[in-house]
């Protein structure tokens, strides 16, 4: 074995307990390095960003799902409360109103919906990496060892409930669906007279053609389209298929980000129309 690579007894890794025994990277098998990393660049900047995206996302979603108001301004509906399940909802002409959830529901209607679309992107890939090294240091970045003594993976409670990203797949692919259909209907004035195009009606395109991206782009759509085949020569269908779902999927992260930042300006958008900020500004 290479000099220096064992620990001597003067410059064991030290742990609280003193035995000198760690784990990880304070190991007895790993390098005598006395430093937790080498790196010197500032590698926590990278975390630090994440996190406090992230964190502005949940503070304004958690705001406008309990608001319950200024959600809807003909003819345009804040995605995070499409489709409106509840009988609570405003009436929204010819709108994704399905009043599933009668009187006896008192809460905001979006409560109800955004469960599909936030648990797609909690179990998400890239945002599980997001998180885990924004929020909970694991690992915080590449070469810098993550403070936890013990790591189980996703095999426990409750980061086992993961695995139930494809079936968030398929919700949000619904929900995708429907914020198209929203979008569609972003193509009328506010009397709901057809053939008309508004600033909304841009942030509303922008908006679902970056969802339909990040969606698409999901590991998930790629196996489905393209996994568990053998001969993709036999399926040449599917093989375009998860090609252009490959080519997505290189951007994922990107894709990510962008889409979380257009449905909070949808939203926004709404919201200043909807209390009355300005009147949205039509192009024809």
């Amino acid at each position: 074995m290479a000099t220096g690579t064992e620990p001597t007894s003067t410059d064991e890794p030290h742990t609280e307990s003193g035995s000198g025994k760690g784990t990880g990277v304070r190991s007895r098998t790993r390098a005598a390095i006395a430093a937790p990393h080498l790196r010197t660049d500032r590698w926590w900047l990278a975390p630090a960003t994440t996190a406090a995206g992230l964190f502005a996302f949940v503070v304004y979603s958690t705001w406008r799902a309990f608001a319950n108001a200024d959600y809807y301004a003909a003819p345009y509906v804040s995605p995070f409360y499409s489709p409106c399940v509840a009988e609570n909802c405003e009436p929204m002409r010819h709108g994704p109103n399905w009043e599933i959830f009668g009187g006896w529901w008192g809460l905001s209607p979006a409560l109800l919906i955004l469960i599909f679309p936030l648990g797609f992107r909690l179990t998400c890939y890239y945002y599980r990496k997001a998180y885990y090294r924004g929020f909970w240091a694991s690992p915080p970045a590449c070469a810098v060892a993550e403070p936890h003594k013990k790591y189980s993976g996703e095999t426990r409670f409750p980061l086992i409930l993961q695995n139930i990203h494809r079936y968030f797949f398929y919700a949000a692919v619904l929900v995708a669906c429907i914020l198209t259909y929203d979008t569609v209907l972003a193509f009328r004035d506010e009397t709901y007279a057809w053939g008309h195009m508004g600033l909304g009606t841009l942030v509303f395109l922008i908006n679902i053609a970056l969802i339909w991206a990040y969606t698409i782009s999901c590991h998930s759509c790629r196996h489905i389209v393209g996994g568990r085949l053998k001969h993709f020569s036999k399926h040449p269908v599917r093989y375009r298929l998860w090609g252009w779902v490959g080519k997505l999927n290189a951007r994922h992260m990107l894709l990510a980000w962008a889409s979380l930042v257009s449905v909070a300006l949808a939203d926004f958008y709404v919201y200043l129309v909807a209390s009355g900020v300005f009147d949205d500004p039509r192009f024809f």
